[in-house]
């Protein structure tokens, strides 16, 4: 059993297309698919199920990928070790941050360690703070920026508080209340353009609503900010945004709540961090 073999049964997994698996990994499909098979016969059992119309894994191969996906960060902790002991930090470093992260400077910080290490591979992908727990648990990221309730707290990973803040109001620039300080029952009669149900963003402004005593009607759900942001802008509604991020929309009129929601920024990151990782997080610690 060889890596590139894993690495195209990964691939093949993720992408679910041959095709697709062998651009990933840069090879013609002949090949992957050639090794994907010289693996199934010395496994004694089929990974994938292949129809003309789609590729997906069989039970073998459910239970086959998540020790193929370890083996591989297996070996690709080795080697980054072995360069971090050599003075050349190496690897990846897939980070993970809700899109409302206010604080710290995201960009500013990704732009440094690029200066400081280039030979390292950094991806950053935008999630909800319960998808980008669960990512950092399976080591699937490295390490994540999330947005809680002030009760919630990270599990199964390692992790601190960043930042205490409140969430405000944010309002079309000709809404009646644009500018004022007002309270959350006022706004009981206003629709509202919120982070779908169940979602940790959400469940800071409805544990707010709820222990006001008022109900509130969501009347559009949506995955980001910039998308309550446009909602909000057509003057569909109300939304709820961390004050630290809702200066960015300046277009729009921010009403400050004297029953706020408050919420709390964490960093979290692996149990095992990688060289890449430590790095990242010595960089977030420096004066």
């Amino acid at each position: 059993m060889e890596l590139q073999q894993l690495r195209y049964v990964v691939a093949v997994a993720e992408t679910s297309n041959f095709t697709r698996a062998a651009e990933h990994c840069r090879v013609v499909q002949s090949a992957l698919s050639h090794q994907i098979a010289a693996l199934e016969r010395e496994l004694g059992a089929r990974l994938f199920e292949r129809t003309s119309r789609r590729v997906r894994l069989t039970s073998a191969g459910e239970a086959f990928l998540p020790a193929a996906r370890e083996c591989l960060e297996a070996a690709d902790r080795a080697r980054a070790e072995v360069a971090a002991a050599s003075g050349e930090l190496r690897g990846r470093l897939a980070i993970g941050a809700i899109t409302t992260v206010a604080a710290v400077d995201l960009p500013a910080l990704l732009k440094e360690f690029r200066r400081r290490h280039p030979r390292v591979r950094v991806t950053l992908a935008a999630a909800g703070s319960e998808d980008l727990i669960e990512r950092v648990r399976r080591a699937d990221m490295d390490v994540a920026f999330l947005g809680l309730t002030t009760r919630a707290e990270p599990r199964g990973v390692r992790g601190r508080a960043l930042a205490r803040d409140e969430l405000v109001a944010v309002v079309a620039p000709d809404h009646h209340l644009a500018d004022e300080e007002t309270d959350l029952a006022s706004l009981a009669d206003e629709p509202f353009v919120d982070f779908r149900a169940g979602h940790a963003g959400r469940a800071q402004s409805d544990e707010a609503f709820a222990a006001a005593g008022v109900h509130r009607d969501v009347a559009f759900e949506v995955s980001s900010a910039e998308f309550m942001a446009d909602l909000v802008r057509h003057g569909l509604g109300v939304g709820l945004l961390p004050s630290a991020y809702a200066p960015r929309l300046r277009d729009l009129r921010v009403i400050r709540l004297r029953d706020a929601p408050a919420r709390v920024e964490h960093l979290i990151w692996a149990d095992r961090p990688s060289p890449a990782a430590t790095a990242f997080l010595d960089l977030l610690t420096d004066p």
